[in-house]
């Protein structure tokens, strides 16, 4: 998990191949405040009506910190991101022959307005980009909006273009769209930008990466 923030762990419960007889699921969660009892205080009468420790299968939680990981044969990078409200990680998982980035929500003007007044091209984010077969960002805020809203936690859509190209990223994926945005705006903004290169995250889609391992 990236962090705790609602919008980023209610559907756990509703995770059909976790909760099942026989399955077997691990939460890794960032070394934070409140740690793992932060789930159990979510997912607990009276807010819900069972604990995670009654769903089927074999779950599981464990702190951790930022920091370089091998899981089920991944190579995995954790790193720190500014977000409001809470310990926040991006992270890289590679099979060590393609690559992924996945910063879901940021708040990069934290280090800075950076080149474009849309927030730096910090340390970590360069790192977990750099040279990735697909970068999946934050892009909740057109440029206009941003004005406004610089400190409410997210990224303009622009921003993770300008994070790819600096960091050298084949593909970008925007996603965490503004949930007042509709289908046909996010169609616009796409087309507006005329990069092959970038494309808006839609439910169901399938995205190859550069190569197959084997």
């Amino acid at each position: 998990l990236s962090h705790v923030h609602w919008d980023h762990v209610l559907g756990l419960p509703f995770f059909r191949e976790g909760d099942r007889p026989g399955s077997e699921v691990e939460l890794l969660i960032p070394h934070q405040d409140g740690g793992q009892d932060v789930l159990e205080r979510f997912f607990s009468p009276p807010l819900f009506p069972i604990r995670i420790s009654e769903l089927r299968g074999n779950w599981s939680s464990r702190e951790i910190e930022a920091g370089d990981y091998t899981i089920q044969d991944f190579a995995v990078s954790a790193r720190d991101v500014p977000h409001k409200g809470g310990r926040t990680f991006g992270f890289r998982i590679s099979d060590g022959i393609n690559s992924i980035a996945y910063l879901p929500d940021h708040s990069p003007t934290s280090y800075g307005a950076g080149p474009h007044g849309d927030g730096a091209h910090h340390d970590a984010a360069i790192e977990l980009a750099h040279n990735v077969d697909l970068l999946i960002h934050d892009s909740q805020y057109t440029d206009e909006e941003f004005v406004d809203r610089a400190d409410w936690g997210h990224c303009t859509y622009s921003y993770p273009i300008g994070l790819g190209d600096a960091a050298g990223a084949k593909q970008t994926l925007l996603f965490h769209h503004d949930p007042f945005r509709t289908d046909t705006e996010l169609d616009e903004l796409h087309e507006s930008l005329e990069r092959d290169d970038v494309s808006f995250a839609v439910e169901g889609s399938t995205i190859s990466l550069g190569a197959a391992p084997g």
